[in-house]
């Protein structure tokens, strides 16, 4: 019952009671799995089947993010909580915020100026034999940070393109029962766990403001999202000068 295990409860935007999740839950046989396995299959495929991209908002529920194909640290990490607990592993969101700057050149520059400073964040933490893992490294999909990893080659701090490493390289984000991590270093603001993304985002929201916001759900995330599958396929290289200026710019803010 929801108040015996609240970590394990559907909610609005856990819908995982939602034929398209169900159906995916009992195709790929995940609640047979030791609970291992079970939190590196799913986290496996929300990282690689569901590819980096921007959605209509934060808050939509984990069916629609499935229906997209696509999610940001947001929303991908909402459909890995729905999975999770459908396969019977507690989980909870942990909220932050990040600089702007992480963001560039995925954000054309034409926009970037008039971006909010900081940018909702979370990461989904995991039960795992008695521990709480911290799970963030799903965000980027391996063609897109494959293409990070050859554009960057000679450095290993990247702060930009939707990476947030001192070692991209090489990146903590295979799971192996160990925290995961790939935007980690833009992080300005810490809000804490909270059960339920539900609860996060009643209390947090991006502060985009009525204009900025329609413009942003109108026209940049399409734009974004263009120049996302563009840098995935190869037709466009991130520009190195972009990521290498914004490391000042974080630690000036």
């Amino acid at each position: 019952m929801a108040h015996e295990a609240p970590l394990l409860t559907a909610t609005p935007i856990l819908d995982f009671g939602a034929a398209p999740i169900a159906q995916l839950i009992d195709g790929r046989g995940w609640r047979d799995l030791s609970d291992t396995d079970k939190i590196g299959a799913v986290y496996d495929f929300v990282r690689n089947e569901i590819a980096f991209g921007y959605n209509r908002a934060d808050d939509i529920p984990a069916s629609e993010v499935l229906s997209d194909g696509y999610g940001q640290c947001n929303t991908k990490g909402t459909l890995l909580m729905a999975l999770l607990r459908g396969v019977g592993i507690k989980c909870r969101i942990h909220g932050f915020t990040i600089h702007k700057g992480l963001q560039r050149g995925v954000v054309p520059e034409l926009v970037y100026p008039i971006a909010p400073e900081e940018i909702l964040h979370s990461w989904i933490e995991v039960e795992l034999d008695g521990r709480w893992i911290n799970l963030e490294g799903f965000i980027l999909d391996s063609a897109f940070l494959k293409v990070l990893q050859s554009s960057f080659a000679n450095t290993e701090s990247l702060c930009g393109y939707g990476a947030g490493t001192d070692c991209l390289s090489a990146p903590p984000i295979e799971w192996n029962g160990q925290d995961t991590y790939i935007q980690k270093t833009g992080i300005v603001q810490d809000f804490g766990t909270y059960d339920t993304p539900d609860a996060f985002y009643a209390e947090h929201q991006q502060q985009f403001g009525r204009l900025r916001g329609w413009f942003y759900r109108s026209i940049i995330r399409y734009w974004m999202n263009a120049r996302v599958r563009a840098f995935r396929a190869g037709r466009l290289k991130p520009d190195v000068s972009v990521a290498h200026s914004h490391e000042d710019e974080i630690h000036a803010a």
